[in-house]
């Protein structure tokens, strides 16, 4: 249960987009004195994150910039991209879809299949999997997984647990039919009882908006937010993720005889250092092998583990053959892992708009 081989299926390439904007937590005030500040970079691992703040950019149009410039290195003909998914929690509207938005957008076929899927952190995992669920048949050839958040936007600025966590960012994965590759391997998970770990609560069908939505609560360490931001259970969600994250890592490994000693690189969901630590110290992965970008990135939810291929590995994955096993985790509560092998993956410099 819960495991998925994808076979006939093959990552072409990653490429990510950030917003220009640079936040620093050197200079965050929410975080106290100096010497308060320091101890929360050497903590969380995030020094600063780019984010739309004061820009009319949202997670849709860093998608976008993203995957045309993806299209373009592979040398794609955009009417044989027969699917695209679009993960997130920030879309454009309720609706219509923005996958449907972005399909007109990049010009690509009225025959493209498009879906979008709403998760946060461990979005890029069910995401691939459902793409590659999608090709693995060969009825389509050709994919994009467009995954990526403006997660500032939901934070409040008066909270101390969120806001100096979280970055903005877009990315874009692409995958294609292959006959006889060996695809990729899955495990993906989920626990709704513990939907209210990460949640805001007003603003939707089960509770619509209301002025009472806007009033700011004052909480015990000082933070302040209102119903229409995230509300998260710091403790809960800690446990949560190095509980679950390396149990997945595991159950993967095991279902399909994958030698953790063998992965040349870890790529996890980039959370904040103190949970990642905790994650590899317990897989006793090398240091070496676990990538970090939440130093200049911070947390960017579903997209933070292509954010991490393309800006920490994109001259290995380039030039190599390798062997890369992900685990990401959070929102619903649901988490996940996938393997797979790359080789000479398309990976475009970052774009920042």
């Amino acid at each position: 249960m819960g495991f998925q081989h994808f076979k006939n299926v093959a990552i072409r390439g990653f490429a990510a987009c950030v917003p220009k904007h640079i936040e620093s937590n050197e200079r965050l005030e929410l975080l106290g004195n100096q010497e308060q500040i320091q101890k929360f970079i050497e903590t969380t691992g995030v020094r600063e994150r780019h984010t739309v703040k004061g820009q009319d950019i949202r997670t849709s149009d860093m998608c976008f910039e993203a995957a045309n410039k993806l299209i373009e290195d592979l040398n794609w003909d955009k009417n044989e991209i027969d699917c695209l998914l679009f993960v997130s929690q920030t879309g454009d509207y309720i609706f219509p879809a923005t996958s449907c938005i972005l399909q007109d957008r990049l010009g690509l076929s009225n025959d493209c299949f498009t879906m979008d899927i709403s998760l946060g952190c461990s979005g890029w995992i069910h995401g691939m999997a459902t793409i590659a669920a999608l090709l693995q048949n060969g009825g389509f050839k050709k994919g994009l997984m467009l995954a990526g958040d403006t997660s500032t936007m939901t934070k409040s600025p008066k909270d101390k647990g969120t806001y100096p966590l979280f970055g903005d960012a877009g990315t874009a994965t692409a995958i294609e039919f292959e006959q006889g590759s060996e695809g990729i391997k899955v495990h993906t998970a989920t626990d709704g009882k513990g939907h209210k770990a990460i949640i805001i609560p007003d603003g939707g069908f089960r509770n619509f908006y209301s002025p009472e939505s806007e009033v700011y609560a004052e909480y015990e360490d000082g933070s302040s937010r209102n119903n229409l931001q995230t509300i998260m259970d710091g403790a809960a969600v800690f446990t949560f993720g190095i509980t679950k994250g390396p149990r997945s890592v595991f159950a993967l490994a095991e279902k399909y005889s994958i030698n953790l000693d063998e992965v040349d690189y870890f790529v996890f969901h980039q959370a904040n250092k103190f949970m990642v630590e905790k994650i590899r110290n317990k897989i006793k992965a090398p240091i070496e092998k676990v990538p970090y970008s939440l130093d200049e990135f911070g947390n960017t939810s579903s997209s933070s583990i292509p954010l991490t291929m393309v800006t920490r590995l994109g001259n290995q994955a380039r030039n190599n053959k390798l062997k890369i096993l992900t685990c990401a985790f959070g929102v619903g509560l649901s988490w996940g892992s996938i393997y797979f092998e790359s080789e000479a993956l398309v990976c475009p410099e970052i774009i920042m708009i």
